[in-house]
């Protein structure tokens, strides 16, 4: 998607109260086209089959077909359709599934609109979108929640061989922030940060950026 353009979404949730304050919330949003809005899973893919939006800003617990399952069948009729979790449930099943299912992320709908709105840009551009209050119940076995001491940097350094640089692009992809974005901070390549990041996810024993995102968090290098 070009700059220029504007960024084509469609709104899917089951209260229509919900659903119309939404869409009037981002219509207001210069950059933002809401090309339709739906009530079920159903309907969330004819909406993407009729307007190919750029985004579907989804709820979970819907009528008919809820979002778990529509994220899949959005992504299998068109993989290239980014798709944000809006919810109130702070549930890490519902989470690990739509995830693995291919959302790109999940945001409460608590959230101010303008969190929303970045959330939005972020999972356009192809980052991962995760609010803090979701990420402490995603890929943490067990029920095992952020630790209540602060990071300890020479002991993770230590444990998982890794450098101080690879614990500063941690913190950046906890952040959200694209292999540009990154490279533009740390003053290197793109290319070199895509090989560190590689190197990262085989040292933590991760396999993709959320992954990754919920280390940071489970061991506060977020917060380092």
């Amino acid at each position: 998607m070009l700059k220029s353009e504007l960024m084509r979404i469609v709104i899917v949730d089951d209260e229509e109260l919900i659903r119309e304050g939404l869409k009037i919330i981002f219509s207001g949003y210069p950059e933002i086209e809401v090309a339709g809005t739906g009530a079920d899973g159903n309907e969330a893919v004819e909406l993407c089959k009729k307007y190919n939006p750029d985004l579907v800003l989804m709820d979970i617990r819907m009528p008919h077909l809820n979002g778990i399952e529509a994220v899949k069948k959005i992504k299998e009729y068109n993989s290239g359709i980014k798709i944000l979790i809006l919810t109130t449930f702070n549930d890490s099943e519902y989470i690990r599934q739509g995830l693995k299912n291919g959302a790109s992320g999940y945001l409460l709908k608590d959230s101010s609109p303008d969190v929303i709105y970045d959330g939005i840009k972020a999972a356009i551009s192809g980052n991962v979108v995760i609010n803090p209050e979701v990420a402490q119940n995603i890929f943490i076995p067990d029920g095992v929640k952020r630790s209540d001491s602060p990071c300890d940097t020479a002991f993770i350094m230590n444990k998982y061989n890794l450098s101080r640089k690879e614990i500063e692009i941690i913190k950046l992809v906890a952040e959200g922030l694209s292999n540009k974005e990154i490279a533009y901070k740390q003053h290197l390549s793109e290319g070199t940060i895509k090989n560190n990041i590689s190197a990262i996810f085989s040292k933590t024993f991760v396999t993709d950026r959320t992954q990754l995102a919920a280390f940071a968090f489970k061991n506060n290098i977020d917060n380092a």
